[in-house]
């Protein structure tokens, strides 16, 4: 019988991948339909897969009309050959994503037999410090953007001395041009959930969440139907694969608000409060959700967490370079010919990812400016883009890599309109807590208005220069620290665009 793949991740649906698995259905009733997550190829969404003694042969986008020509292998132009071939996958390191795209994506059997659960295997014959160790010897860093070391938060937590601990995942993925999270949950939930048990049983927390943004109702359906699957096959509960250990698990829907996404927002909000940034210290590793010790850890973090359980501390190490260790899921986004995730070892250039990968601008104009990080991140001039894709090369240019998304503008982008944007977007996100942040996004738009309209333009360029530095130094998290980045960025590499008068201004 014949086994054909279509994604039912969000963004291979929105382009009609429901309508495409409906149609091949209709005209093959004997085919075995598997809806998977994405690839990753967004620029092929839909993707149909066809699975051939040679391996899956490729085809996308298809759209229902192409069905037929698929079906009986007309349709050549829309063939890409054997899927695990096509150039832009095969010079991929997939650790994260190995399975995302290929496995029924809430078949535990599938999962287990692409290597899952081997991490969480060898972690209940560990000790919990032995399991802390392991994360810590992998060089393991946050993936959500600030790149903490992920071993000393999880030390502190497992040395904290409580009555109740907790692990929270922090799945408020808000950051223009990312969608990694939203792809994991989608296409390989039980990853997740796998590294989350094995957080738990390494601080000794028995209790976890998930907090997943309101605006991904695909992953909300396929975590929760991977929930119901993990418990029903004792992987969550009381008695975790019969190993008299203890972990639970549940899926908080948040309300659309970006700032939940920092940690201490996000807890206020599953608690039931209003998403406001706390003061820190106390550290959420010490007095986290309810007071409690926890854990708080992005997507991307938790899901590299089976496979340094599964294959060691030093083959997690041996990929990246410096300090940077492991690989990093990029996500492709914006003006680009071949926008997509590619997952690759920290130290490949931003001229690789957005032109061997990415293949340029997709308007074919040439590149004016690529956005790291989200929407606080900062924007580089082609002559940088040769910099090497880690934490450290990235803070000295005045950048960070962020939760990895790259957004590609040409040469018609105007910056000093990306600044204006960047001080409304802190205006409408900000919790309002903290002056600098609240007032000093408002006042930051107020003065770019006068830039543009060319009014004192050089007094009000120095104008904003100080108020950049009361927003970093002031602020009480980095939705005010960090919207100086993107401007910065711009005062930098784009003067021109602020300096030179406008045409009409």
């Amino acid at each position: 019988m014949t086994r054909i793949y279509i994604p039912l991740d969000s963004s291979a649906v929105a382009l009609g991948a429901d309508d495409v698995a409906a149609e091949v259905a209709r005209l093959k009733p004997d085919a075995t339909i598997v809806r998977t997550g994405s690839r990753g190829m967004a620029w092929l969404e839909p993707l149909v897969e066809i699975e051939t003694p040679e391996g899956r042969v490729a085809y996308g986008p298809v759209t229902p009309a192409d069905v037929p020509g698929v079906l009986d292998g007309s349709a050549t132009a829309l063939c890409h050959g054997i899927t695990d071939d096509v150039p832009f996958l095969k010079h991929q390191e997939r650790l994260t994503f190995v399975r995302c795209g290929i496995v029924d994506p809430l078949s535990l059997a599938d999962y287990e037999a692409t290597g899952g659960l081997k991490g969480l295997k060898n972690a209940l014959a560990m000790a919990p410090e032995a399991i802390t160790d392991a994360i810590m010897e992998s060089g393991l860093r946050g993936r959500g953007g600030a790149a903490f070391p992920a071993g000393i938060k999880w030390r502190t937590v497992m040395q904290a001395v409580a009555d109740r601990k907790y692990i929270v995942c922090n799945a408020d993925e808000g950051d223009s041009g990312t969608f990694a999270d939203r792809m994991i949950m989608e296409g390989d939930p039980f990853h997740l959930i796998e590294g989350m048990v094995i957080a738990g049983l390494a601080t000794g927390a028995t209790k976890g969440f998930v907090y997943l943004r309101s605006e991904y109702p695909v992953a909300q359906r396929v975590f929760a139907g991977a929930l119901k699957v993990a418990y029903e096959a004792g992987l969550l509960g009381a008695d975790v694969l019969g190993s008299g250990k203890a972990f639970d698990l549940d899926l908080f829907m948040g309300a659309g608000a970006y700032i939940c996404g920092e940690e201490t927002s996000l807890l206020e909000s599953l608690e039931g409060k209003r998403g406001q940034v706390r003061a820190k210290p106390p550290l959420p590793a010490l007095e986290g959700l309810d007071g409690k010790p926890t854990l708080v850890n992005n997507v991307l973090s938790l899901c590299a967490v089976p496979t340094i359980l599964a294959e060691g501390a030093a083959f997690y190490r041996d990929y990246g370079m410096g300090r940077s260790t492991g690989t990093k899921p990029f996500q492709l986004a914006g003006n680009i010919a071949r926008g997509g995730l590619v997952e690759k070892a920290f130290g490949v250039t931003l001229r690789e990812l957005v032109m061997d990968f990415g293949g340029g601008t997709r308007s074919g104009r040439p590149i004016k400016a690529a956005q790291v990080g989200g929407p606080l991140g900062a924007y580089l001039p082609e002559h940088l883009f040769d910099t090497p894709m880690d934490y450290e090369s990235f803070t000295a240019i005045g950048a960070g890599v962020g939760h990895g998304g790259i957004v590609l503008f040409d040469d018609t982008a105007d910056m000093a309109a990306q600044v204006k944007y960047a001080f409304d977007f802190c205006a409408h996100e900000s919790c309002g807590k903290c002056t600098p942040c609240r007032i000093g996004a408002v006042r930051g738009a107020e003065v770019m208005d006068r830039i543009i309209a060319d009014e004192r333009r050089h007094e009000n360029i120095e104008l904003l220069t100080d108020l950049l530095e009361v927003m970093e130094d002031g602020s009480l998290c980095a939705m005010g620290g960090m919207t100086p980045v993107p401007v910065r960025s711009v005062l930098r590499h784009f003067a021109d665009d602020l300096h030179d008068v406008k045409k009409g201004a």
